[in-house]
């Protein structure tokens, strides 16, 4: 038996317009893309310097969503590639008359310590969760983890969490009263903070620069700068007085973990309610010593989800868990991979762009 295949199209077939090519092309990238960006890879910005120098503003990075399972909308009506608000926040380009159930694909990794990951801000209460500001923070603390920051430094469980190797924190530079040469300050990527006197500077200064600074003959000396331990800071979370922490000086605190049963009282509660109530749909009431959950007495609660603890490699430069305390699972979005451009706004228009950054694996 013989075959015979044709490639003719019918003769009767209309033929399709230029404005339908285009059309359906358009369709057809917009769908592509969105199904790219939803389950696989997005694009993001680095606004501030809080991951100073690490990562830096105008870097322009690859978010892999895969890594820790790609999450699906929790308001699926909106407008694609587009920021929740235009202008003001009055102009939104989401409905949130529809929304979804948390979800999650299976990733090929869970949130380790140390990952760069993007996710959604918590305090935002008042916005659906997908739709409240990216950030970007190192995760210094899982589920079930003991924090405690002493001096600045981060501890884990009692033992010391690695620093980025790009990380920066403050100084109190000392001169002899001779100045430093402006010039210094931006090729070691110095950063002054303030000037308590006429020698006497507050420096955000990146690690691997500090012993080229010291080794200045007008530059006397250079030690950290820590706030106090037992100085409180009604900024740093939880807010509250019985807590007298700090920046610097922070915790112990147990991160909730999925399955965790703490017992409510007047101290859990200053430390876990903002996550029972917000960030695990409760209704929490206190009448004296009781505890209400949902209208009902509770002397104890578990934790539905996990929690992370993320922090900016540029210490005294970040607005992080130190002031808003727990990111929950359902808020990340993914690892940050890979800088695939970098613009420098500052720089003159032949040197706009890090072309040393360009490719540069995040670490």
């Amino acid at each position: 038996m013989n075959w015979k295949f044709s490639t003719k199209k019918p003769e009767n077939q209309p033929k399709k317009s230029k404005a339908r090519e285009w059309f359906d092309a358009i369709l057809f990238a917009v769908v592509v893309s969105t199904i790219f960006r939803g389950l696989l890879f997005s694009a993001y910005a680095i606004p501030s310097g809080s991951m100073e120098r690490s990562l830096l503003v105008g870097d322009y990075l690859f978010v892999s969503k895969i890594s820790y399972g790609a999450r699906m909308p929790f308001t699926p009506i909106a407008v694609p590639f587009l920021e929740s608000t235009l202008t003001t926040d009055s102009v939104k380009t989401y409905w949130d008359g529809v929304k979804l159930p948390y979800f999650r694909l299976p990733g090929l990794s869970e949130v380790k310590k140390g990952d760069v990951v993007v996710f959604n801000k918590p305090e935002e209460v008042d916005k659906p969760i997908d739709v409240r500001t990216l950030l970007i923070k190192r995760c210094q603390a899982t589920p079930g983890d003991k924090l405690t920051i002493m001096n600045g430094q981060v501890f884990i469980n009692g033992k010391a969490s690695p620093n980025a190797a790009a990380a920066q924190t403050s100084y109190l530079v000392t001169t002899d009263g001779r100045d430093i040469n402006p010039d210094i300050f931006q090729d070691l990527h110095i950063e002054i903070r303030q000037q308590m006197a006429a020698n006497v500077f507050e420096m955000i200064i990146p690690t691997e620069n500090l012993s080229i600074l010291k080794s200045y003959s007008n530059v006397k000396s250079v030690v950290p700068v820590y706030q106090p331990k037992g100085e409180f800071d009604l900024q740093v979370f939880p807010h509250n007085a019985r807590f007298k922490w700090n920046e610097d000086n922070f915790g112990p605190l147990v991160l909730p973990k999925k399955g965790m049963t703490i017992a409510l009282n007047d101290s859990t509660m200053i430390l876990y309610k903002r996550a029972i109530e917000f960030y695990e749909n409760n209704k929490v009431a206190q009448k004296g010593n009781a505890v209400f959950i949902n209208g009902k007495l509770a002397k104890s609660y578990t934790f539905k989800q996990n929690y992370y603890w993320m922090m900016g490699d540029n210490r005294h430069n970040s607005l992080d868990s130190r002031f808003w305390g727990y990111v929950p699972e359902d808020h990340i979005i993914g690892k940050a991979m890979i800088t695939w451009m970098s613009v420098d706004s500052s720089a003159s228009l032949i040197n706009k762009i890090r072309w040393d950054r360009i490719g540069r694996l995040i670490r």
